[in-house]
């Protein structure tokens, strides 16, 4: 796979790592409020709490999932992967932006 490839799979699972860091160990904080559109008094709730915590868990997933593919298994399976993402981000898309850099990230595989 190309370099420029690579590099951008990696800001994907940089960003994904990002989205678990707020959802899991920041779930309280002002910058997850911000980006998810919620209050804090919401997000301390022990259930938001807790369905924050378990969807980081899929979003770290999804970040070594992204690596491993990226460097290990090639470019039409990271394809399907990065097409899931998208398809993720397109139904979660009225509460958080999670789609940009997947969707420019496939958009390159095809010309590498």
């Amino acid at each position: 796979m190309k370099i420029a490839l690579q590099v951008l799979a990696c800001l994907v699972a940089v960003e994904f790592f990002y989205i678990m860091y707020l959802e899991t160990f920041a779930t309280t904080s002002k910058k997850t409020a911000e980006v998810f559109q919620m209050d804090q008094e919401e997000l301390s709730r022990p259930s938001a709490n807790t369905l924050f915590k378990n969807q980081g868990i899929y979003n770290s997933l999804l970040a070594v999932l992204t690596l491993i593919v990226a460097f290990a298994l090639g470019k039409i399976v990271l394809q399907l992967v990065l097409a899931y993402m998208i398809l993720v981000a397109a139904y979660g898309a009225v509460t958080s932006q999670q789609g940009g850099l997947p969707i420019l990230t496939l958009i390159v595989s095809f010309f590498a």
